[in-house]
């Protein structure tokens, strides 16, 4: 039987989503505490593969077991062998054709700094201190020129392998409550280190060592010279996963199949 998860996660310690030879990663934690509650070996699908030192408050994913076990228990049977760093905070038997990657719709990932003179190590694990004061009207300005369909090139990791560099962005959203900033991008799908880049963009914006012809060239040049610095990894949490219907509320799984469209992560 095909399960919906929605995971959340304390990236600090982590490699990243996906399995790798060189660290822990959240995905070979999932199949070890199924391999430990059931007994059998478990692949966990993720709507995209966070990288290292990314956290995640709604990441979904699918998996396939086996064993026989309500859909709505499988979160609290999975959480018992889980480190206190993650946590499956809710599980549904998945709809026809759902592919936790490729029927994700939309994605929301936040960027959390905090602006101040000093550090302040109570906010470090999940925010990014910039000395100093930030104008937010001059971020709002940066972000918009994101909005819509282009060519990220200039905005992705050298080491991404992806058939195409072009992605929607549907919004980026500034909001300021003190020194605490936190920026908010929606978009179909993202490049690896895409929104970190894009952060430190409007950051280099904000603070006058870019123009908003830069911004505009980078993404019709795909000239990686035009944009910011690639912000630390972890101020940025996947916030949550639109795939156009509730997958945890409680109802029978859908009948209809979902369309298998491509979907990157972060």
């Amino acid at each position: 039987m095909r399960y919906a998860l929605k995971v959340a996660y304390d990236g600090t310690d982590f490699c990243g989503w996906q399995v790798q030879a060189n660290g822990v990663s959240v995905q070979q934690t999932l199949s070890n505490a199924a391999k430990a509650a059931f007994g059998e070996d478990v692949i966990f699908t993720a709507s995209g593969r966070t990288d290292s030192g990314v956290h995640a408050l709604g990441q979904v994913c699918h998996a396939d077991i086996s064993a026989n076990i309500p859909a709505d228990r499988l979160a609290d049977a999975l959480n018992c062998h889980l480190p206190q760093s993650v946590a499956v905070l809710a599980s549904a038997a998945a709809p026809k054709g759902f592919d936790a990657n490729r029927s994700a719709k939309k994605k929301t990932y936040v960027y959390s700094m905090y602006f101040s003179p000093r550090r302040n190590p109570l906010k470090d694990r999940y925010s990014v201190h910039i000395k100093g004061a930030i104008n937010i009207p001059a971020l709002r300005e940066a972000a918009s020129l994101f909005v819509g369909e282009h060519d990220f090139k200039a905005y992705c990791a050298s080491r991404s392998q992806v058939k195409t560099t072009v992605r929607t962005v549907f919004s980026v959203n500034v909001s300021g409550e003190g020194e605490d900033v936190k920026i908010e991008v929606c978009g179909g799908g993202f490049l690896y280190n895409m929104v970190r880049t894009m952060v430190g963009t409007m950051l280099g914006y904000a603070f006058g060592r870019l123009s908003c012809e830069d911004i505009i060239n980078s993404l019709q040049t795909r000239n990686r010279g035009l944009v910011g610095k690639t912000m630390p990894a972890r101020g940025l949490m996947l916030k949550e996963v639109d795939y156009g219907i509730d997958l945890f509320d409680g109802q029978p799984s859908c009948k209809s199949a979902f369309p298998a469209t491509q979907n990157d992560g972060q």
